[in-house]
């Protein structure tokens, strides 16, 4: 019997609590911490573009501790990341993204065997959600710069880049699937 795409309330009641749990709650402030070490490196491409691989640990929180951990993580991460390295004034359209990633990589991931296809789509979603539409939202309420614009030199990095991060989330991912199952152990 396969798995339906959509999540079913019992994951994601699981999910509600690790709210709860100690250990869940430390393993998101590490992988926050790997979070902010990694978005210190991002490469400038414009004014307006860069490449990090900060969404490395985002996707680990997704995957080890579930939807609501991993928002959280998420805005914690935005907040401190901007104050650890302010790129501009603040706009809370940034942290409302990185909330929402944290419950997409949650909603593709816990508790959910690693496999390419829910690799590819997640990142899909992230894409196109994230990268194409609300980054050069906020940017375009924040800058003005025409959103056509932005979203057009978005389309070369991210097709670009799409392959990489696919690799690179598997790699991740599957040392996540291994470090679940020791702890089970």
């Amino acid at each position: 019997m396969t798995r339906p795409l959509v999540p079913d309330a019992a994951r994601l009641t699981r999910a509600a609590a690790e709210l709860h749990n100690p250990r869940t709650l430390a393993l998101a402030a590490v992988l926050s911490a790997i979070n902010l070490a990694l978005n210190q490196f991002s490469i400038p491409v414009s004014a307006y573009l860069e490449i990090s691989f900060d969404f490395l640990a985002s996707a680990a929180a997704g995957y080890l501790c579930g939807p609501w951990v991993a928002a959280l993580s998420g805005v914690a991460t935005d907040l401190l990341g901007y104050l650890l390295r302010p790129n501009g004034p603040y706009f809370p359209g940034f942290t409302l993204s990185a909330l929402l990633l944290g419950i997409v990589y949650g909603l593709w991931y816990y508790r959910r065997p690693v496999r390419l296809w829910r690799i590819i789509c997640c990142k899909l979603t992230v894409t196109v959600l994230f990268n194409f539409f609300l980054t050069p939202l906020w940017l375009h309420i924040m800058y003005g710069q025409a959103f056509v614009v932005l979203s057009s030199i978005r389309i070369v990095k991210n097709a670009v880049k799409f392959p990489v991060d696919v690799v690179l989330l598997m790699l991740v991912l599957r040392a996540c699937e291994q470090y679940q199952k020791a702890r089970r152990i």
